[in-house]
């Protein structure tokens, strides 16, 4: 008699555990297991200032997919590239991320990446490494094999279209513009029949849709060459932007005193897609192609966000947000990349996941390439020993209130230099002699020059200290080739 209560207890409690069991299973079926890596989806935009967005609200733009995104994610308020070597400043960026190595020590670029990549330490290869499937689809730009990089790829992009002269100095006051940018003849983003910006979002939903629950975790690198000219969009994303409406920006000039020294002249591809000198309604022009390829953008990446939902990996999915660089499109009389304003050092940042319960702003200077040893440290990956960016988990936990970087330097080729040390920016032009004090956080818009002012005499010699110090400690570390 014992015997069998005995046996009818312990089948008892055995059914019970296995029920109990069963249970848990059933649930990170549905919600995701937190013991096992999360995936990791990286959405990646080309020349999209951190201005452009509807969430800023600094202009009328209208990206309502990415303004929900905002709405759950850490929002990143001051994150910046460090610069170029070269005018194609998405390169030097690109390279950065995904080698984790500063400026001066990316270039010569072939040279530099070539021992990294055979060492398996490129940010796609040390994610592999951890456990992760590795998908990469749209513009790559960066000069190793990207099919070498990752388990699986969708349609590689260069660095741009092929370009046509229709496109250039336009459009000129009292002249009728000969470029339509929604007429698929003039190729760019219609090459190929459908716009690049929704093939790669096609082959992004593809790929999160072919997932199933037994799959390793992933890490797809979604890169879209948008809104990086030709700003080409359907017509009913331009209405979206009357031409009339389209604010020009306050620090609009027709021309750049310095623009010939410092490298952004007539000669520069960016700076000649508008006229010159530059006119309001040039600007306007483009500010609206710019904003309808960003909102047409923007459609593209909802998608992408919406079908992560639908197959229920969001509950296990982070997601990154952010740009290579930004864009001037007007502001200073420029209209490229390549100086060192915020318009185009800055860029968005946003950082969405499982453990961010409570959405918030951090106004701690980064770099965008920290987004690498910050998704490393979220796969339990050891980030490889010349990765030289910081994780922002500390930030993201509230671990910390301070930057990981004492200063963000910038630089462009020989002939622009730049330090941000507390609210102060300084801006340095080697060949032209010349250098340019702003206070960021006074003057947001980089319109008072003060570096005359008596008020800032001693701050203009500490961020002069400061300048030098880290331009000979990144180039030291340049001539470094063994790190």
């Amino acid at each position: 008699m014992f015997y069998n209560f005995f046996s009818q207890t312990k089948r008892f409690y055995c059914q019970l555990l296995f029920l109990i069991l069963s249970c848990i299973t059933s649930f990170q079926s549905l919600y995701g297991d937190d013991s096992k890596q999360p995936n990791i989806l990286f959405l990646f935009a080309d020349d999209l200032s951190y201005e452009a967005l509807g969430y800023t609200k600094l202009y009328d733009v209208q990206t309502p997919n990415l303004d929900q995104l905002a709405a759950r994610s850490i929002n990143f308020t001051h994150a910046y590239n460090m610069g170029s070597f070269s005018p194609a400043v998405c390169v030097a960026s690109r390279t950065m991320l995904v080698s984790g190595r500063t400026l001066w020590r990316t270039e010569p670029i072939y040279s530099r990446l070539k021992p990294v990549f055979q060492r398996g330490e490129l940010w796609p290869q040390q994610m592999k490494a951890a456990g992760y499937e590795t998908y990469f689809s749209g513009k790559w730009h960066v000069p190793i094999d990207v099919t070498t990089c990752f388990d699986r790829t969708g349609t590689v992009r260069g660095g741009m279209p092929a370009d046509k002269p229709s496109w250039y100095l336009r459009p000129i006051e009292g002249q009728k513009d000969i470029w339509n940018s929604t007429d698929p003849s003039e190729g760019g983003y219609w090459a190929g029949g459908k716009h690049w910006s929704e093939v790669t979002a096609d082959e992004a939903c593809d790929f999160i849709q072919s997932r199933t629950p037994t799959n390793a975790p992933f890490f797809a690198y979604v890169a879209f060459n948008a809104p990086h000219d030709p700003r080409q969009a359907r017509q009913e994303f331009l209405d979206k932007y009357p031409i009339a409406k389209i604010k020009i920006p306050e620090s609009y000039r027709d021309i750049y005193p310095q623009a010939e020294q410092i490298g952004c002249g007539k000669s520069l591809r960016d700076e000649r897609l508008a006229p010159f000198p530059r006119t309001p309604m040039a600007v306007q022009t483009h500010r609206r192609e710019y904003f309808a390829l960003i909102t047409h953008l923007d459609q593209q990446i909802g998608r992408i966000l919406n079908t992560l939902k639908q197959t229920g990996q969001d509950k296990t999915t982070w997601i990154f947000f952010t740009a290579d660089h930004g864009l001037a499109i007007g502001n200073h009389g420029l209209m490229g990349k390549q100086n060192m304003y915020e318009h185009s050092l800055r860029v968005p940042l946003l950082i969405a996941g499982p453990d961010i319960t409570t959405p918030k702003s951090i106004d701690a200077k980064v770099y965008l390439q920290d987004i690498a040893p910050t998704s490393l440290q979220i796969a339990n990956a050891t980030p490889s020993k010349t990765q030289e960016f910081q994780s922002l988990m500390p930030l993201i936990r509230e671990e910390t209130d301070k930057s990981p970087h004492d200063v963000i330097y910038a630089a462009y080729l020989g002939l622009q230099r730049a330090i941000i040390w507390n609210d102060l920016k300084l801006i340095h032009y080697p060949e032209a002699d010349t250098h340019k004090l702003f206070d960021l956080k006074k003057d947001p818009r980089e319109l008072e020059n003060l570096i005359n002012s008596p008020n800032y005499s001693s701050q203009r010699e500490e961020l002069v200290r400061l300048l030098t110090k880290h331009e000979s400690s990144l180039k030291e570390k340049s001539a470094d080739t063994n790190r």
